[in-house]
């Protein structure tokens, strides 16, 4: 399970559309390693004039690598770290988290982090099992 979602918000995701700080909160909770991961680039790129931050440090264990990549391949969950935070996110070999500026979105520097060039650039033996 991704995700342990309290009573009372799913009681509220029953009744109708769930607040997004209600979501983000839940996420916050149930997926910590990915939480203080996302939190992490997204202060580094705050504290930078840089077009993005990312993280290269591989999760300590599969608990956390686990984390991380529920977080990020789920569209809801992405979506709303994404809106919490003002960033848009990006994701390869189930721990390179990179948080870009709004308006990088558009940018040389994002498209080739996204690219299938980047994607088989950033592989190496010890990440072909994670």
């Amino acid at each position: 399970m991704s995700l342990t979602v309290p009573p009372t918000l799913l009681e509220a995701a029953e009744a109708g559309p769930v607040d997004d700080a209600d979501f983000v909160a839940c996420v916050r909770d149930s997926l910590p390693y990915a939480w203080e991961t996302v939190s992490r680039v997204v202060e580094e790129l705050a504290s930078s004039t840089a077009d993005f931050a990312d993280n290269v440090v591989p999760p300590p264990t599969e608990t956390e690598r686990g984390q991380l990549l529920r977080a990020l391949a789920s569209d809801a969950i992405r979506s709303g770290l994404e809106r919490h935070f003002g960033v848009k996110l990006a994701f390869q070999n189930c721990h390179r988290v990179a948080a870009f500026r709004l308006s990088a979105v558009d940018s040389d520097t994002y498209r080739r982090f996204v690219s299938t060039r980047g994607q088989l650039l950033n592989q190496s033996p010890e990440l072909r099992n994670c």
